[in-house]
């Protein structure tokens, strides 16, 4: 799904963050934002709840006349318009399936060393973990310079700056990188973020600006903000964890439509939120944040998962048809905007080939059954915007103040 992370009414440059709570985006949606509001159905958009017409897929048509005795009723211009984005998505994945595999083939990837080899972290060796991970990012950053990437040597520069903590980095292909702000050996809130299509190391400093808009929400000093937002009580230590984990599929692409990058991601989110535990000890509160197609990755990996949270944003589905389905002890939220273009994604789930396309119930319906809370009007860009109704919630739900959630 495509994955833009806002932070602000700016839009901020590919690999830069702006300072304070600037904008920040990763990825691209739609030209056009469907501002569909219709709530009938528990919120569910798509096909959901529909019968495909046999061996197309696609819904039926209506009929041309209405029965005898009732009247014609007008087709809705939003329906209309939602149809033909759904012919015109198709259209473009059709043609992707072939074009993005060439295209990919045919640029040669940048060339950076292999990743630092380290034991599992602890208290007393994250200083070290950091260190030899920015050393990582360094040496990346010299190797694109001198293969001509300016781009790329940029970002793994920033990254390799004396104040970044990254707890895993590796320069090749795409990139991926587990950057830690604040205090991590002494944190007893964790909120690890997960993201969706299009991130990668040269759109990082996007998705880096997500988690610093939580990150500054939750460390402001003990009081009340004018807009009423959470902060972290006196004497609670907050750490927040942007997990670039693994290979992000592309927006028009095939992979966006099927489970098999998220099954890929699973293993490498446990081993993390293993290390996190060893790292805090039990004591923590760990909370996963995930968003748009990070919300399968989260899914995929939620059995038997040691945190507190797993909070939904913008999904398309989680390939399970309840949250009793992702057999996890956590809590189960999701929460939509109501200018997300994702409402009107098709809630379908179908084995294809040797693989799962689409992703299943609509998490924020009633027959999910995810706790789901208010995310305001914003769009698939905005859950992390300062001052947003989402940001307040995702801040209140990280603390544990999960009375002060507010419903949607």
């Amino acid at each position: 799904m495509g994955t833009r992370y806002g932070t602000g009414t700016g839009a901020a440059g590919h690999g830069g963050v702006g300072a304070g709570a600037s904008a920040a985006t990763t990825g691209s949606g739609p030209a056009e934002r469907s501002r569909a509001r219709g709530r009938s159905g528990g919120r569910a958009g798509g096909w959901s709840g529909r019968r495909a017409t046999a061996g197309t897929g696609t819904p039926p048509a209506a009929p041309d006349t209405p029965p005898a005795g009732r009247p014609a009723r007008e087709r809705r211009p939003g329906r209309r318009r939602i149809a033909r984005w759904r012919r015109t998505g198709l259209a473009v994945l059709v043609a992707s399936a072939v074009a993005v595999p060439v295209a990919g083939a045919a640029r040669p990837r940048t060339p950076a060393p292999a990743p630092a080899v380290l034991a599992p972290p602890t208290a007393a060796t994250l200083d070290a973990a950091y260190a030899a991970h920015r050393a990582g990012a360094g040496e990346a950053a010299r190797m694109a310079a001198a293969h001509g990437d300016r781009r790329r040597a940029a970002a793994d520069r920033a990254l390799a700056a004396p104040s970044r903590q990254l707890l895993a980095f590796d320069g090749r292909g795409p990139g991926r990188v587990t950057e830690v702000l604040g205090d991590l050996a002494r944190a007893d809130r964790v909120a690890v973020l997960v993201p969706g299509s299009d991130t990668g190391l040269d759109t990082y400093g996007r998705f880096r600006a997500a988690a610093r808009a939580l990150h500054e929400r939750l460390t402001v000093p003990h009081s009340r903000s004018s807009g009423g937002t959470p902060v972290a009580p006196a004497g609670t230590r907050t750490a927040v964890v942007a997990w670039l984990g693994y290979e992000t599929p592309g927006t028009i692409s095939t992979a966006v439509l099927t489970t098999d990058r998220a099954e890929r991601a699973a293993p490498g989110l446990r081993e993390l939120v293993r290390d996190l535990r060893t790292v805090t000890g039990q004591r923590s509160r760990v909370s996963l944040l995930c968003h748009s197609y990070g919300s399968v990755v989260c899914a995929r990996a939620a059995a038997g998962l040691d945190v507190d949270d797993i909070v939904l944003l913008g999904s398309p589905g989680t390939g399970a048809d309840t949250a009793a389905g992702l057999r996890t002890r956590a809590r189960v939220w999701a929460a939509r905007g109501a200018d997300d273009w994702v409402e009107h994604v098709p809630h379908l789930s179908a084995g294809l080939f040797g693989t799962t396309v689409g992703f299943g119930t609509d998490p924020v319906s009633p027959d999910f059954g995810a706790r789901v809370f208010a995310a305001g009007d914003g769009g698939h860009s905005d859950y992390f915007a300062p001052g947003s109704p989402s940001l307040t919630n995702l801040a209140r739900i990280v603390l544990g103040e999960t009375g002060a959630v507010t419903r949607d």
